[in-house]
């Protein structure tokens, strides 16, 4: 990159790199190409990797690259798990993953099919300083016939369709990890596989039977990816009775708050029997996204002593407040009933107000639209199904 490449891309920062290549004719000393390239990257990565932002010197690649890469928060999440002298990332991608488990091994081998990745990664990896490492232009199948014996197996394999779509089943991945499960087994004690937060949870340890954790990775309460931990131990687990105790973790990452754990297993979420409200309490908890996902409807109940509200609708209440519960706290205020008059009162005191349906028949476009209150505010008004099979409309005020 030269000097003139270089000094347009710190001038440009925070530009339109659209309008920027409109004009590219006006800088005939710049590769306008890379500059774009590296405008583009920048800007994606400012907050998603901030590490690699500030870090000055990374090349990076095509688009699609960048915006398939963990997040450092998640990069940090799942670099903590393991420790040990050497891992083995077999889809090396642009790095973010390969980069943090790097800090917690001795040494790493990254292994990509792609030759630009790979000439980017031998770049990027000696500006991140990371002491010892190899890199390996392969498909991860055909590196594994003869790989060295490690303690980690990291594999993130793709999941876009040849038309471009995302795809959430194992089978449609690349490469398909259940078929390479076993190999992979052979290779190292322990595989974490990173999936699609899209992924169905069950289906997927059908297909991985060697599994003994699940993390469902959530960031500010948006899911952002599912993890699987393979163990050598459990490499013959085909009985529904290690399927049930499969360890279920969830995790709400936030950047500027406290972070949300709950665990659970199948077992205790199928012999949890939660109590039903047939009055609302005080307060209102909504579980976080990490949470919804897992399916752990009934043990959040039992597990914080809450009522359910009905079995399809997954807010519960409880009249004293729990400061560590995983999820939303709402203080009520109001409880309405879902009759004209009881919509009219609540469109004149609340023209504006932030709505959630919950086993509702309406959505919440068609509430606005039906009532005519408007998005915002500091008010939040739930419509819901309470075991009775009445729908209700909680008013509530957030307290975190």
């Amino acid at each position: 990159m030269t000097d003139a490449t270089k000094t347009f891309i710190q001038k440009h920062l925070n530009d339109d790199v659209m309008q920027l290549a409109l004009h590219s004719d006006r800088y005939p000393d710049v590769d306008m190409q890379l500059a774009i390239r590296q405008i583009t990257g920048l800007q994606k990565i400012r907050y998603k990797v901030p590490f690699f932002y500030e870090s000055g010197d990374i090349l990076f690649p095509q688009h699609i690259s960048v915006e398939q890469s963990s997040s450092e928060i998640t990069a940090k999440y799942k670099s903590e798990l393991f420790q040990g002298n050497t891992f083995a990332d077999l889809t090396g991608g642009f790095g973010v993953d390969f980069y943090f488990i790097s800090q917690h091994f001795k040494s790493g081998i990254y292994v990509e099919r792609d030759e630009e990745l790979c000439r980017l990664a031998e770049h990027n990896f000696k500006v991140l300083k990371i002491p010892q490492y190899e890199i390996h232009q392969n498909k991860s199948e055909d590196y594994l016939d003869n790989m060295p014996e490690v303690d980690l197996i990291y594999i993130d394999p793709h999941r876009r369709s040849e038309t471009g779509k995302k795809t959430v089943l194992i089978s449609d991945c690349e490469p398909n990890v259940s078929l390479l499960a076993e190999k992979m087994l052979q290779r190292s004690s322990v595989v974490m596989i990173k999936l699609s937060p899209m992924l169905d949870i069950h289906q997927a340890i059908k297909h991985l039977p060697q599994t003994t954790e699940v993390h469902i990775v959530a960031v500010d309460n948006e899911c952002k990816e599912v993890l699987l931990i393979l163990k050598r131990n459990n490499l013959i687990n085909t009985s529904e009775c290690l399927y049930d105790n499969t360890l279920i973790k969830t995790r709400n990452l936030y950047k500027s708050q406290q972070n949300q754990f709950f665990d659970f297993t199948f077992k205790e979420e199928k012999q949890s029997e939660p109590a039903f409200a047939d009055e609302v309490g005080h307060y209102l908890y909504e579980p976080n996204s990490a949470i919804m996902k897992s399916g752990a409807f009934k043990s959040v109940a039992t597990r914080f002593n809450l009522r359910k509200f009905h079995a399809n609708t997954h807010l519960y209440t409880g009249e004293y407040l729990i400061d560590n519960f995983p999820g939303r706290i709402m203080q009520v205020s109001e409880v309405y009933g879902n009759n004209k008059a009881d919509l009219k009162i609540i469109k004149e005191k609340y023209p504006k107000a932030n709505v959630s349906t919950r086993n509702y028949p309406l959505s919440v476009d068609d509430f606005r639209k039906k009532t005519g209150i408007k998005d915002g505010g500091n008010d939040y008004l739930f419509a819901l199904k309470t075991t009775s099979d009445k729908n209700i409309i909680i008013v509530c005020n957030k307290i975190n």
